[in-house]
């Protein structure tokens, strides 16, 4: 989950316009990188038949463990070039993780199409939320405590529902889980243009923790709704 939150002092801001323009694009570029890792983890998962093992409890348990220890691991090397690599390892578990949710999605009859367009909505929101990023001027600091709050009770409540296992649960907590990634997409973005996140790679984390959450989430509720049988 994203749960960072920084306060920003615009009359102390520390980089330069040219300096937080070239932490943005460095995001952007590894942001990209990320998704070769994510597919190849996604594929390997399907592949091997690994995704069908990581379900319920072992999968939760496997997650949070494996999620906190990368997340750990990667903000202590985020200074140097290995961050870059434990960032990329993360992004391959992350893949990993995903698979069992794509490999039954893809057993629908028009699974590759929803696939296509959970990815294709996943982009239209990043880019949507990064030219509102762009434009907007107010200081959005305060956003990301709500948006914080908002991330644990979605937590929680996620973790309830892999017990209870209801489909109207996952329902309502996958389109609260689009509502808040999405904003905190551009909650983070507006953190590397005003200066308040100067480190690309944890800049990068963040975003990409945005973007799994809001592909998942699309990809549940297109699957619920709309997945044929063949």
């Amino acid at each position: 989950m994203n749960d960072q939150v920084q306060t920003i002092d615009y009359n102390d801001l520390s980089l330069t316009s040219q300096e937080r323009n070239k932490v943005l694009r460095n995001t952007y570029w590894l942001l990209a990188l990320t998704m070769l890792p994510t597919v190849l983890g996604a594929w390997f998962g399907i592949y091997t038949g690994l995704s069908y093992a990581l379900s319920g409890g072992l999968g939760l348990i496997v997650f949070m463990a494996g999620a906190f220890g990368f997340v750990y691991a990667i903000e202590k090397t985020k200074e140097s070039s290995t961050g870059i690599f434990v960032l990329l390892g993360f992004t391959f578990f992350m893949g990993l993780m995903l698979s069992r949710l794509i490999a039954m999605v893809l057993g629908f009859k028009n699974g590759t199409e929803l696939v296509m367009i959970a990815f294709g909505g996943t982009a239209g929101v990043f880019f949507l939320m990064a030219s509102l990023a762009s434009v907007i001027k107010r200081d959005l600091t305060n956003m990301g405590k709500w948006l914080f709050v908002g991330a644990i009770v979605l937590m929680v409540g996620s973790i309830i529902n892999v017990f209870v296992g209801s489909s109207v649960g996952m329902m309502a907590i996958s389109m609260l889980a689009i509502g808040i990634f999405s904003a905190y997409m551009l909650y983070d973005i507006k953190q590397i243009i005003d200066g308040g996140e100067t480190n690309y790679i944890s800049a990068t984390l963040a975003l990409y923790m945005d973007l799994i959450n809001v592909f998942q989430s699309l990809l549940v509720l297109l699957g619920l709704m709309g997945g044929e049988r063949e």
